[in-house]
């Protein structure tokens, strides 16, 4: 699934300038639509770089780019972009969201690394890019895809569940 022409016209202007201009010597860049397809391939089907299918451009450039912008956090507003675009279309529900804290620890005689404490270790790009979708914090990220329903008011204790002293 690629990004239709609708998803793509919201996403372009994003996009940093390509650092290769016309006339200039070297490869000319590749186009950002077909490296994006490439690296949300990646991180739709969780495989690794190398087993990117021969219609995107090389594993290698769609990496370097997806680091390029992981820094300057071009990734990032690409994702809330999507986000946007989903939950204007309906399939984005902001009410509820789940992240899975488990944590399974080795057995006795396990590897030295597993005594590291759980929280310093390091997390990776795909949990990452999981938490802009998943993640009841993504509203801070973009305040303006909270939708209304969001944010329901609590009611108070019904005084048949309160204890009498």
């Amino acid at each position: 699934m690629d990004l239709s022409d609708e998803q793509w016209a919201i996403l372009e202007p994003i996009f940093p300038t390509p650092k290769a201009q016309p006339g200039t010597r070297g490869r000319p860049p590749r186009e950002f639509r077909d490296v994006l397809e490439g690296i949300l391939w990646v991180l739709r089907t969780g495989a690794p770089w190398h087993d990117m299918p021969g219609r995107y451009p090389s594993y290698q450039t769609c990496h370097r780019r997806f680091q390029e912008w992981c820094d300057d956090g071009t990734l990032q507003r690409i994702l809330v972009a999507l986000r946007e675009d989903l939950r204007l279309r309906g399939k984005v529900d902001d009410v509820e969201s789940f992240i899975d804290g488990t944590y399974a620890g080795a057995k006795k005689g396990g590897a030295a690394s597993d005594d590291a404490v759980p929280a310093m270790r390091r997390r990776s790009w795909r949990l990452q890019t999981a938490l802009v979708f998943l993640s009841p914090l993504a509203s801070q990220m973009a305040p303006a895809t909270t939708s209304p329903s969001s944010s329901k008011p609590s009611t108070p204790p019904s005084s048949k569940n309160s204890r009498k002293s």
